[in-house]
C-alpha cells in the first residue's frame, strides 16, 4: 500500500474490521519510517487531517505536534471541538494559534474572490512556516492527502493548508498514511479510531472558510452573522436528521443590505442566504428541498437570534448554472 498508484487489489474499507486492519498496518509503516523522531501536522480540524492525527498519535504519541491555525474563519465551535477532542481527550501535542486579528487585518477592503483566497492561503503558510521553523527538532512533515488528490494532480498533492513552504524549511519525508483512501473510507477510519460523528461525518468546508461566505470586503460584524446563522441551520438540520443526508449546507451573508421593520421602525439591516445541495462529484449539484416547516423554524431563529439580520432568502439554483459555493 505505499505506492502512489491505489493497487487493483486493495479491499474498499467499508467495515470496523477492514478499518481496525488499515490502522494496525499503518501504525506499523508509520513506526518504520519514523522511528523515533517528530513529525509536524496542520490539524485543520477537517475530515482528512483529524484522521491523520488520529492515526500519528496512535502510532507516535507525543512525537506528533499538531498545529490548529484559527484564521478567525471557522464555524462557530470549530476550534474549541479541535482542542477539546485531540488536547483534551487525546492527549496530543498540541499547539493552538488563534491569528484571528491578523488574517481579518490583511483581508480588510479586500472585495475580489479570488485574491481573499490568495491572502488566506498565503497567510496560512506564513503562520505555518513560523511554527515550523520553532520545531527544528522535528524531521518529518505529515499531510491529510487522499486519493482523489493523487488522481486530480498526478504527482502527491501538497496539502491546501501547508503547500509552498519555503525551500529553507527542510523535512527528512512526508507521513501520508490515508492517501490511498477515498473520503467514504477516510470516514469509517476516523469511526474505528474513535473521532466524534460531528467532526468524522462533517460537511465539505472550502479551504478559506467564511471568507468566502461572508461575499465582497469581509468585516467583522457580517462575519460574525454568517458565523451565527451557520450554527443556527446546522443545529436545525441535525435535529431534523438532515445533517447525513444533505451534502453540504450554509449560509452566506451578502455585502448589501435590504430594509425591513424591527420594533415597528425601518430597519436597514443585513440579510441571509440559505444554501443546501446534494451532489455525487460535486461537478454538478441539486438542490435539496427544505420542509417548509423546518424552514419557517430556521427563518425565525435567525431573524429573532441574530441580531442584524431581518430577512432571509432561499437559493434554489443548482450547479450548474450556479457554483455551490458563492465566492
Amino acid at each position: 500500500m505505499s505506492s502512489n498508484v491505489r493497487p487493483e487489489t486493495m479491499e474498499r474499507i467499508t467495515t470496523e474490521a477492514l478499518a481496525n486492519a488499515f490502522i494496525d498496518e499503518k501504525i506499523a509503516e508509520i513506526k518504520a519510517q519514523v522511528g523515533n523522531k517528530k513529525v509536524l501536522l496542520a490539524l485543520s480540524g477537517g475530515v482528512d487531517s483529524s484522521v491523520v492525527a488520529a492515526l500519528l498519535i496512535k502510532a507516535i504519541g507525543q512525537n506528533l505536534v499538531c498545529v490548529h491555525v484559527n484564521h478567525g474563519l471557522l464555524r462557530k465551535g470549530e476550534p474549541e471541538q479541535v482542542i477539546e477532542v485531540f488536547k483534551n481527550q487525546m492527549n496530543a501535542n498540541l499547539i493552538y494559534i488563534d491569528a484571528t486579528d491578523r488574517f481579518l487585518d490583511k483581508l480588510a477592503g479586500v472585495e475580489e474572490p479570488e485574491r481573499k483566497r490568495k491572502i488566506i492561503g498565503e497567510e496560512f503558510i506564513r503562520v505555518f512556516e513560523e511554527e515550523a521553523r520553532k520545531a527544528s527538532d522535528v524531521d518529518f512533515l505529515a499531510q491529510g492527502t487522499i486519493y482523489p488528490d493523487i488522481l486530480e494532480s498526478g504527482p502527491v498533492k501538497a496539502h491546501h493548508n501547508v503547500g509552498g513552504l519555503p525551500e529553507d524549511i527542510h523535512f527528512e519525508g512526508l507521513v501520508e498514511p490515508i492517501k490511498l483512501l477515498f473520503k467514504d473510507e477516510v470516514r469509517v477510519v476516523g469511526r474505528a479510531l474513535g473521532l466524534p460523528s460531528g467532526m468524522v461525518d462533517r460537511q465539505p468546508f472550502p479551504g478559506p472558510g467564511l471568507g468566502v461566505r461572508c461575499t465582497g470586503a469581509i468585516t467583522r460584524e457580517r462575519l460574525n452573522l454568517v458565523r451565527e446563522s451557520d450554527a443556527i441551520l446546522r443545529e436545525e438540520f441535525a435535529n431534523a436528521g438532515l445533517a447525513g443526508k444533505v451534502w453540504q449546507y450554509f449560509t452566506i451573508v451578502p455585502d448589501c443590505k435590504s430594509v425591513g421593520v424591527k420594533d415597528n421602525k425601518r430597519a436597514v439591516e443585513n440579510f441571509v442566504v440559505i444554501r443546501a445541495v446534494n451532489t455525487v462529484d460535486a461537478m454538478t449539484a441539486t438542490i435539496e428541498p427544505i420542509p417548509y416547516e423546518l424552514l419557517n423554524k430556521i427563518v425565525s431563529r435567525i431573524i429573532t437570534e441574530v441580531p442584524g439580520i431581518n430577512r432571509v432568502l432561499y437559493d434554489l439554483t443548482p450547479k450548474p448554472s450556479g457554483t455551490i459555493e458563492w465566492e
